[in-house]
């Protein structure tokens, strides 16, 4: 019987040395495929385009990988130290990695909430871009995720500055789209003009030459009829002096009227011709002047009946000062024209006989620049549509009786 035990037991423990050789076998496998396994991964952990570095609970540098150590240029014996997130701070912060002012205020700030993600963009020393990820981790202590994002950074400039480009090239595509709009509406209507203007200053030519040979040909008559005149009764000459004064009165007036008519047709002239467009030195009142004159000359010329009180306070301390006329008497006529409009406007509109439309005109001496100020009694303008004043084609006028570009061409010519 005892010799039966102890056979069971023999091959009890024969059993059970075999079950652990075959267990420690399984431990030795399971070892290798891990060992495996920890390679490949760390294999995949240095070979990460990110730099990446763990701190444990205690805030303590645990892991890294090798573009952590290479995009912050950290040496081996420092991150062998394993040392604390506070102590690569300052690492950091001694090389200028960031501002020494209040260092330990920045420490405590990333130290104080570690649980908390965090995300930011600096620039290292060296000039690149980096993107910094803090993300925390389950168990305590955080990960720190280091990105170079310098190319990106540069692509999105160049980008930024094309778009920029882009957008100023098609504000400047657009504003010679109406400058070409405008300057073909103008040519014609310059054309118009400047036909008008010299069929009109031929027999102004004829009325002022022969007004002024008029009143010599009177005191020629004068001398020669004087013996003749004498004779008559003192009655009888006073009525022909008095006949004869008012025939070279008149022919006076004549002749004044008929220059300040060659005056309005030069500007005409000078106007729908453009002129060289270079700087010259003029009198700003004398341009406000026949800018006003002429523009309600052609507004008489539209309309007989249109009729307007005109009123001038005009600075003449201002000195000759450097412009294009052309482009200024354009504004001109653009501004006052609108003036004209709204009154006349109002003036058809209100049902009373005491309203009389009027426009004014000031100039006035800055110092560093003049000012020319104009104001009618016209109709206004609403306050909703003041941003919209400026804009090529917008109008308040019915259609046909504005093409929507004074005012903007008027603009262009002041601010450029």
């Amino acid at each position: 019987m005892f010799r039966q035990n102890a056979v069971e037991r023999d091959a009890l423990l024969a059993e059970r040395a075999e079950a652990a050789d075959r267990l420690e076998h399984q431990v030795e496998e399971r070892t290798a495929e891990l060992g495996q396994q920890q390679a490949v991964l760390r294999v995949t952990f240095d070979n990460m385009a990110d730099g990446v570095a763990r701190f444990d609970e205690e805030l303590g540098l645990a892991a890294w990988n090798r573009n952590f150590q290479e995009m912050l240029d950290l040496p081996d014996a420092f991150l062998g130290g394993r040392p604390s997130f506070a102590q690569y701070f300052r690492y950091l912060a001694d090389r200028g990695e960031y501002s020494s002012a209040d260092l330990e205020a920045q420490v405590s700030r990333y130290v104080e909430d570690t649980e908390r993600e965090m995300r930011f963009e600096r620039t290292r020393p060296d000039g690149r871009v980096i993107e910094v990820r803090r993300n925390a981790v389950p168990g305590g202590g955080f990960v720190l995720i280091y990105s170079d994002i310098t190319e990106r950074k540069r692509s999105e400039e160049q980008i930024g500055a094309a778009r920029d480009a882009a957008e100023s090239a098609l504000r400047e595509l657009r504003a010679t789209q109406a400058n070409l709009i405008h300057a073909e509406k103008m040519a014609s209507l310059g054309q118009l003009t400047a036909g008008i203007a010299h069929e009109i200053k031929n027999p102004l030519n004829f009325v002022n030459n022969f007004a002024d040979l008029s009143v010599e040909l009177l005191d020629e008559l004068k001398e020669t009829a004087a013996p003749a005149v004498a004779s008559f009764g003192n009655d009888k000459c006073a009525e022909i002096d008095e006949i004869v004064g008012m025939l070279t009165g008149n022919l006076e007036k004549i002749a004044e009227h008929g220059r300040r008519a060659d005056g309005i047709v030069k500007s005409m002239l000078a106007h729908s011709r453009g002129g060289s467009r270079e700087r010259q030195t003029v009198d700003i009142n004398s341009l406000v002047n026949e800018s006003l004159n002429l523009a309600y000359h052609g507004a008489r010329a539209q309309d007989q009946n249109f009729n307007i009180i005109l009123e001038r306070d005009l600075d003449h301390s201002i000195a000759p000062i450097e412009l294009v006329p052309q482009d200024v008497t354009r504004v001109l006529l653009n501004l006052f024209g609108n003036g004209f409009y709204a009154a006349n406007r109002r003036c058809n509109e209100v049902n009373d006989r005491k309203f009389r439309p009027s426009l004014k005109v000031t100039t006035r001496d800055l110092g560093a620049a003049v000012e020319i100020r104009m104001r009618d009694n016209g109709t206004g303008i609403p306050p909703e549509i003041k941003d919209k004043l400026f804009q090529p084609f917008f109008t308040t006028k019915p259609t046909g009786e504005g093409t929507g570009l004074g005012l903007s061409i008027s603009y262009d010519i002041v601010t450029q």
